[in-house]
């Protein structure tokens, strides 16, 4: 049996409804076989004094390892890397791969506003890993401290920015507007000559804890999968809008997004 294979190198996240987790379930539901390669574990409570735990080097290496030798990878994502020092070696293990679909999500603040990615870590991520990205994910915000600018507050804005980060070298930049008031969720992809406005409704809830890691997990998979940026795209972002439509609440703070949605709720 042949099936698209897919890596997420990422934290961790102990409630389920983001990082690797959100990632795996993503991936089961594209039909891809996801493995993962944990960066950190992230178990932020109010019992613990300790919310975020960093894997060392070798242990990040290891399961990156292990996923090139034991399986393959036809398409990987990068996540929370946390730290200086592990994205310069995923960066490094990513050339040494070979692997041609690289989706990068830049991830740094978590839904429950706890700091995912170093402050000194930035200028790093920006340096060594985006130059090797088929496609860059950021939201407003992340996108804002990438350029150290401020956060777009219109799709004109939005696009302005596309334009400025795709001069940071991937192939392609998605700046997700999610964040944006009074206006659609809409999301800007540019591939350096034009931009494609994607929109879809902007859902009424507070549940979207791991919307962004699902939707750059399931570009991640529709690309392994064989399709084009912008068809990996408009897919994902159906999903994703669909996950979001049908979050789940626990009554205990922001909920999760429905990985299962797009498949139990037609």
């Amino acid at each position: 049996m042949s099936i698209p294979r897919v890596l997420s190198i990422a934290g961790s996240a102990s409630q389920g409804s983001a990082g690797i987790q959100a990632d795996l379930k993503t991936f089961q539901e594209f039909d891809v076989y996801g493995m993962s390669a944990i960066t950190a574990l992230v178990a932020n409570n109010s019992t613990t004094e300790q919310g975020i735990f960093t894997q060392p080097i070798e242990a990040v290496e290891a399961q990156i390892h292990a996923s090139l030798e034991h399986v393959g990878v036809d398409a990987l994502k990068t996540g929370m890397l946390f730290t200086r020092e592990i994205i310069e070696r995923t960066a490094a293990l990513i050339r040494y791969s070979g692997v041609k679909n690289v989706v990068v999500d830049p991830v740094m603040v978590g839904k429950m506003g706890s700091q995912l990615l170093e402050d000194e870590a930035i200028k790093t991520l920006v340096n060594e890993l985006i130059p090797l990205a088929t496609v860059i994910t950021p939201n407003l915000h992340e996108a804002a401290r990438m350029l150290e600018c401020s956060v777009p507050e219109t799709p004109e804005d939005m696009k302005t920015i596309a334009r400025d980060l795709y001069n940071l070298g991937p192939d392609f930049v998605l700046i997700k507007g999610g964040a944006l008031k009074d206006y659609p969720a809409v999301d800007m992809l540019f591939d350096g000559r034009s931009i494609i406005e994607l929109e879809s409704e902007r859902v009424p809830t507070i549940h979207t804890s791991g919307a962004g890691c699902t939707y750059s997990a399931a570009i991640t998979a529709e690309l392994a999968r064989g399709n084009d940026v912008e068809e990996a795209v408009r897919r994902a972002k159906s999903f994703v809008t669909s996950a979001i439509r049908y979050a789940i609440s626990f009554d205990r703070g922001i909920g999760s997004t429905y990985h299962a949605a797009h498949r139990t709720k037609r």
